[in-house]
């Protein structure tokens, strides 16, 4: 029947199918196997289906961190499924997760001495590592963030070296500039920036990324010398990844001044950046802001997550819906359980619903993703050596 209908409209139903049922229909004929493997067909498809990624950390095992995918839709929680971890991510030792990009996982750790990232796609089951060359030491830290290029979907690594303690600023001459390469797996090579306008030297970043619309963003401090010594100033730093320019965004009073700086947190709420801040007067209790359509400076409380009965540990993430995915724990009232929960939050009536997710002494981390068909080009056990 297929012979009938015109291969431009047999390419337009075919985008509308999952992942799982493209790879069937690339054993079908070779004209379908040809369309489904093309470039374009692979930039432009894209599934709506929301997922979120569940990483389990236990303490007792740390080599050994689980993954679990769950359908983020009317049925959520109940289609969840363990997934089998490829070799490139089993072999990394003291890997952490970078960030979630158009269905891309990106995980960073060691192999054999040697500091490595591996590109996961969760819906084709393929991963690629990447060597990571020219690592920092002594005064400097080494970032790394990734995001895939919204203009050409081409995955990105970016290597940033700053400064690691605000300190040692004024020991490093203003004409050292940043240490900036880029990764692209078109190229697969390490490279400068295409824009030189790095950040200030008194700019530390914190760890924790968001990718929205083709920009990284990242939670930083500026570090200003006085005369009593430093004077922190939080502001969030982007990274453009098509023209791969750098920019500050400014925060309001509330959050550029707010100490300690390290209980800001930066995530997304469907498709808004939004910063996570810990009531300094009641540990059990965050104030969500989002930025307002990318304006700098424009970001707006929009509710409190409050958990009075209930150690509220982190805000992992949010469902496609909005509703805040919260850890907690009762350590302080059962100290010899040491269970943590997620849990789902209803913000304007305040209910908590159990998903039935609990671990002991394990801590969790969250990512939505969309199923993609990017690195379906790419050779299994692909390692990417420098």
């Amino acid at each position: 029947m297929s012979d009938h209908i015109p291969f431009e409209i047999q390419m337009d139903i075919m985008k509308k199918f999952s992942v799982k049922s493209l790879l069937q229909l690339r054993s079908v004929s070779k004209a379908w196997k040809s369309l489904i493997d093309s470039s374009d067909f692979v930039k432009l498809y894209s599934n709506l289906q929301q997922h979120l990624l569940l990483r389990y950390d236990h303490q007792y095992k740390l080599d050994e961190p689980e993954y679990v995918s769950i359908v983020d839709d009317h049925t959520f929680p109940e289609q969840k499924v363990s997934l089998a971890i490829p070799k490139q991510v089993n072999l990394l030792e003291d890997s952490r997760t970078i960030a979630s990009s158009h269905g891309l996982l990106c995980l960073s750790g060691f192999y054999g001495g040697r500091w490595m990232v591996v590109l996961w796609n969760v819906s084709i089951r393929k991963a690629v590592a990447v060597d990571v060359p020219n690592v920092a030491g002594g005064k400097y830290k080494t970032l790394l963030g990734f995001g895939v290029c919204g203009e050409t979907c081409d995955p990105k690594i970016v290597k940033i070296a700053y400064i690691d303690h605000c300190y040692q600023m004024e020991s490093i001459p203003e004409s050292i500039p940043w240490q900036v390469e880029v990764f692209t797996l078109s190229t697969r090579a390490w490279r400068q920036p295409h824009s030189s306008n790095f950040p200030r030297k008194s700019i530390r970043f914190g760890r924790k990324q968001v990718v929205l619309d083709g920009f990284l963003y990242w939670i930083a401090t500026e570090w200003i010398a006085t005369d009593g010594g430093f004077r922190g100033i939080n502001l969030i730093i982007s990274f453009e990844t098509t023209f791969e320019q750098f920019r500050e965004i400014n925060l309001p009073n509330a959050l550029a001044h707010y100490q300690p700086y390290r209980e800001l947190f930066i995530s997304k709420l469907r498709e808004s950046l939004v910063v996570l801040q810990r009531n300094e007067y009641h540990s059990n209790s965050f104030f969500v802001w989002m930025m307002e359509d990318g304006i700098p400076k424009s970001f707006t409380k929009i509710f409190t997550i409050c958990t009075p009965g209930e150690t509220l540990i982190s805000v992992p993430g949010f469902r496609k819906s909005g509703e805040p995915i919260i850890e907690i724990s009762t350590y302080l009232w059962h100290p010899y359980e040491d269970n943590s929960w997620l849990v789902v939050y209803e913000p304007y009536s305040k209910d908590i619903s159990d998903i039935g997710i609990s671990e002991w002494m394990c801590s969790f981390s969250l990512y939505s993703y969309m199923e993609t068909l990017l690195l379906l080009d790419q050779p299994d056990l692909t390692t990417y050596d420098i």
